[in-house]
């Protein structure tokens, strides 16, 4: 699987649950330490809102705090449809995944940026389902595909806050439950 597809595909599973959501599940607990179901899709539009500034070449110092608010409103579905597409369109565009972007940590490859969006975007899937009990399983082609991406940069990763510490899940685990334990759940 490519980098745009799972992309796509993991936009998909975590607007499949953000429709989900129930008017009373908006204030529910998710794994994410001290995150509400609410908070979470907020941190989901957050990330989408930045994609399209970053790809056009902004600095972080550029886009300040502009997105340093509650981006959900009144109808957090909305405005998580609306991030989400300007995002993807973002991405789509012809030779996206070739430029350079800045983000806090410095210029770094738009395909790694790509491929961090996506992870993020699966596991807050799996938060989300987990948090409004609906369906956690993830698409198991874009689960082993992420698992493969993770496991590469596992190492690197550690002690920053990118994700959590890895958990233990057992040896014989399928491809999405070791995804889940590497990024920090406890599946």
């Amino acid at each position: 699987m490519d980098l745009i597809q799972a992309h796509g595909l993991a936009m998909t599973e975590f607007d499949r649950r953000v429709r989900d959501i129930a008017p009373d599940q908006w204030v529910l607990g998710t794994p994410c330490r001290e995150w509400s179901v609410r908070d979470l899709v907020g941190h989901l539009v957050y990330e989408q809102l930045w994609a399209p500034e970053l790809l056009a070449g902004c600095t972080p110092e550029q886009v300040g705090d502009r997105f340093d608010h509650d981006n959900l409103g009144d109808d957090p579905l909305v405005s998580w449809v609306l991030a989400a597409a300007a995002a993807r369109e973002a991405w789509l565009e012809p030779g996206a995944l070739s430029r350079r972007v800045h983000v806090s940590a410095g210029l770094i490859d738009a395909a790694e940026y790509c491929w961090q969006m996506t992870a993020d975007l699966a596991v807050h899937a799996w938060d989300l389902a987990r948090s409004i009990g609906a369906d956690e399983r993830i698409d198991p082609d874009l689960a082993s595909t992420l698992l493969r991406y993770v496991e590469r940069n596992i190492e690197e990763w550690s002690g920053s806050s990118l994700f959590d510490s890895p958990v233990p899940v057992a040896a014989d685990a399928d491809d999405q439950t070791r995804l889940i334990g590497l990024l920090g759940r406890k599946p």
